[in-house]
């Protein structure tokens, strides 16, 4: 834990509006390139041990994961019933609004690994859903968040849309430190050229 505080407006978006009317409808888009994609799935791939359990977190209908890697149980939580139901990957989902509710509704140390790709910018209360995820991993699980520069502007943080993107690693760093539970992460730069950036944060739970 740190004792640097955080400043609220930080977490102030635009848009204050319930984000259950603005996900209401589908989309069924992806939003990051083809490339960028394929650089995500190549680190999954390095990084997630088959047959493990595996949470993803602000799930949509697709995962992104290796399509030859099996996995014990993949569990989703995103904010669209209709894109949750058509990913092929999940054993299981909740539809769950975490910055009206930032709390994951599993067993302790019941996953290896806790996903969230390029979704963390639409968090208004990380340190909870980070301190959540440390407390659904097992010890030596890892929590990945990856990071691009795409972002819906009226929801994402002003965090988000007010730093370069060191500075937003160095915050979700922060956001970390705040949560507990984790050892310092490490952060992986796997942007393809001509593409959109990937930038990675693992951090693995303390054992």
């Amino acid at each position: 834990m740190t004792d640097r505080p955080i400043p609220d407006h930080l977490f102030a978006r635009v848009d204050e509006s319930p984000d259950a009317d603005f996900y209401a409808e589908p989309r069924f888009v992806v939003h990051i390139d083809p490339e960028t994609i394929a650089a995500l799935t190549g680190l999954y791939r390095e990084e997630l041990e088959p047959g493990s359990r595996v949470l993803d977190l602000m799930s949509s209908w697709v995962s992104h994961l290796p399509e030859e890697v099996a996995f014990a149980h993949m569990a989703g939580l995103g904010m669209n019933a209709a894109e949750l139901a058509a990913n092929p990957r999940l054993d299981a989902w909740t539809v769950r609004d975490l910055n009206a509710e930032p709390v994951l509704p599993l067993a302790d140390a019941s996953f290896d690994a806790v996903l969230c790709a390029v979704s963390v910018q639409y968090l208004t209360r990380p340190v909870e859903v980070f301190r959540e995820c440390a407390r659904v991993l097992r010890p030596g699980g890892k929590l990945m968040i990856a990071t691009s520069h795409r972002l819906f502007p009226t929801k994402a943080i002003a965090a988000w849309r007010s730093l370069v993107p060191a500075d937003r690693l160095a915050f979700l760093r922060l956001c970390l430190q705040h949560a507990g539970g984790f050892d310092p992460p490490r952060v992986l730069d796997r942007s393809p050229r001509r593409a959109d950036p990937l930038w990675v944060l693992i951090a693995a739970r303390a054992c």
